[in-house]
């Protein structure tokens, strides 16, 4: 090949590339407020566990006055691995122990206190339940969250600037000795009575500056970047306003942090969040598998059914949330066999009802798909890929996408999912089914996000179409799914 041939193939393919690449089109401009890449991947942990175990589980209380001996604190046959194995064989992918209630009962053996395991009789005080709890989620796959309560009823300097030393303290020994921490969790319960090294009376503190919780959050950032931070007011994750599981039928996953007040904030406003936020906050559905937060023997007959659970579930994960369902361990160290029981039915429920998309696979069709190329093309949403997505052009906030059946298909559980790092859009949409050649409105929303769940009456079509009517920027749809569900699920329709 001489030196003009060569110059004119490298010329041509340089065109050829040039081409391609203006013909390989960009994803949609992502909103002003987005979700980061480890808030999606927490996102789509969708169900996760809480682990409340002290000195309370052998008092029989739920808030321990923080007089408590630790002679009290002395579990028969703890198995961290049995909460593992049941966390992980019912779906779950992290586990959130409280390493300190609000007693100030530290499950590690903390240099900075008297009040821990270390002058248990549990294990002739050489055990650290943090420890085995670490390495028995990490041998099972699992995530690693810890609580540390802010409030303490123990200790003599609560109320006073030697105690915001001393909690800080404590949060270095947990995100330095133990691994990766996925999250931790701080709540807002904070002052009242409590022993207080002798003194039993009550303290009360400003809620809006005695932690300086920006501090805080900047210390445990230091220590372990990559983790989330829960609270009232996130900045990562935050409570949903209530503890029933339930995230509102309205859910943004935004919030402006300045509005809310960790122990103070606006339960409505957490329970639907905000859509003009400007924080990317994710919403987590906290709730008890029993009545209590801590074991009591007379509550064994009054754990949640399996169907409860599904309920909540539809109402936490269903509604752009993450369901933080708490297990408590007996005074063996171990789950009761009633609650591992109703666990584990919950989660063969679930997988019963989704185990088959009826539309996967189907025949897409949109009313715009954004520069007709095949990258935004609604049969994307039909693919069960998490990445891929359908849009419209830049210019549309509305459209609609149809989808052929092909043969009459009956269901009665639908899910939409918007890809979320770009933000959530969509504020109001509907779904119609074609029913005797005429379409039938089946459901109708506000919020998706990343997830959206809805149950209906029972219904035979052979199209049905999503309708998009208000969106803050290009509406975008990732996934899309009908379902029927399981005959033991034993709920109806939203």
């Amino acid at each position: 090949m001489n030196l003009n041939t060569c110059c004119i193939v490298i010329l041509c393919s340089s065109i050829v590339m040039a081409f391609s690449c203006s013909h390989r089109p960009a994803d949609i401009p992502p909103n002003e407020v987005v979700s980061t890449e480890q808030q999606i991947a927490y996102q789509r942990m969708e169900l996760i566990g809480f682990v409340h175990f002290t000195v309370n589980t052998f008092t029989d209380r739920e808030w321990g006055y923080g007089d408590e001996s630790p002679d009290v604190f002395n579990p028969t046959v703890l198995n961290t691995r049995q909460w593992a194995a049941t966390a992980k064989d019912v779906g779950m992918k992290q586990l959130i122990l409280t390493a300190k209630h609000h007693d100030g009962f530290c499950l590690w053996p903390s240099d900075h206190t008297d009040h821990s395991v270390k002058n248990s009789p549990w294990k002739n005080g050489q055990g650290d339940v943090v420890r085995e709890f670490v390495d028995a989620c990490h041998e099972y796959g699992l995530r690693v969250g810890l609580y540390l309560s802010p409030w303490d009823r123990n200790h003599a300097e609560y109320g006073r600037d030697n105690y915001i030393r001393y909690y800080r303290d404590q949060l270095t020994e947990l995100l330095t000795r133990y691994g990766e921490i996925s999250e931790i969790w701080f709540d807002g319960a904070n002052g009242g009575t409590g022993y207080y090294g002798g003194a039993r009376e009550e303290r009360r503190i400003d809620r809006k500056t005695y932690y300086h919780w920006d501090e805080t959050f900047k210390l445990v950032k230091r220590l372990q970047p990559d983790l989330l931070i829960f609270s009232d007011s996130g900045p990562d994750i935050r409570w949903i306003g209530n503890e029933h599981g339930h995230a509102g039928e309205t859910n943004w996953s935004m919030l402006s942090v300045d509005k809310t007040v960790i122990g103070e904030a606006d339960v409505d406003y957490l329970n639907s969040g905000d859509p003009e936020g400007t924080t990317w906050v994710v919403g987590e559905c906290d709730v008890s598998v029993r009545p209590g937060w801590f074991y009591h023997e007379r509550e064994d007959t009054l754990v949640k059914t399996p169907q409860q659970l599904v309920d909540i579930y539809y109402k936490s994960v269903g509604r752009n949330g993450v369901l933080l369902l708490n297990i408590p361990p007996d005074r063996r160290g171990l789950f009761h066999e009633n609650d591992i029981s109703a666990l584990k039915k919950f989660h063969e429920i679930l997988e019963e009802t989704f185990d088959v998309n009826l539309a996967q696979g189907k025949v897409a069709r949109a009313s715009n798909s954004r520069l007709n190329h095949k990258k935004f093309s609604p049969q994307n949403i039909l693919d069960d890929d998490a990445d891929s997505y359908w849009a419209t052009d830049d210019s549309v906030r509305q459209a609609t996408i149809e989808i052929d059946l092909g043969d009459r298909v009956q269901f009665d559980r639908i899910m939409i999912q918007e890809p979320i790092r770009f933000g959530q859009r969509i504020s109001k949409f509907s779904v119609e089914g074609r029913v005797d050649h005429e379409w039938l409105t089946l459901t109708r929303g506000t919020t998706i996000g990343y997830k959206r769940l809805l149950r209906i009456k029972p219904v035979q079509t052979d199209r049905v179409r999503l309708i998009i009517m208000e969106s803050n920027n290009t509406p975008a749809i990732s996934n899309f799914g009908l379902y029927k569900a399981s005959a033991d699920e034993g709920v109806g329709q939203d």
